[in-house]
């Protein structure tokens, strides 16, 4: 088995969300795979600045979907095993506020999410999610998250499972739309 794996980066219409192929490598006896290799994303365009203090892994059930959260801090995600749709949704001021991307996440795509677009996945299979980010998770600072709606019309993503037959928490479908946060 060769060690070496490669990163491709591309870039989106959400200035700074930036997709990722990570390579892995594969023989009879498993795979391999640098989830997160500082020098070859940031030849594949990771901010230079973007420095992981915290990492952590969630698993979700099929059919499970996470609301959209935009949290102070930058992420860098990815997933160990399965298969999720991600959207994204810039919540920046500027004119790019409200604008939406969707990614399918395989085990080879990762994602980095700066500060303040909003993320949210639903998972097509069960699966680890895997995620870095540049700020240690507290609550006062999570309190200071955004959170939008998933069924807002204005966000425009068309989930490929209809959200009423999907597994959302409580507070996940009473989120405000976007029309309802507060603009400075």
């Amino acid at each position: 088995m060769t060690a070496t794996t490669h990163a491709h980066g591309k870039t989106t219409t959400i200035p700074g969300l930036l997709v990722f192929t990570v390579s892995k490598v594969e023989d009879d006896r498993g795979w391999f795979q640098e989830k997160f290799h500082r020098a070859k994303l940031i030849e594949a365009g990771l901010p230079r600045d973007f420095t992981v203090v915290q990492t952590s892994v969630a698993f979700n059930r099929e059919r499970s979907t996470r609301g959209f959260h935009a949290e102070p801090w930058n992420k860098y995600a990815s997933l160990v095993d399965g298969r999720a749709f991600a959207a994204y949704l810039d919540l920046r001021e500027g004119p790019t506020f409200g604008t939406s991307v969707s990614v399918e996440l395989d085990d080879e795509t990762a994602v980095f999410v700066p500060a303040g677009v909003a993320n949210s996945y639903q998972c097509l299979t069960d699966l680890h999610y895997l995620y870095s980010v540049d700020q240690h998770w507290s609550s006062e600072a999570y309190d200071s998250a955004s959170f939008v709606n998933l069924a807002d019309p204005m966000a425009a993503v068309h989930w490929p499972i209809p959200l009423n037959e999907a597994l959302l928490s409580e507070r996940d479908r009473n989120h405000p739309m976007l029309s309802e946060l507060p603009r400075s």
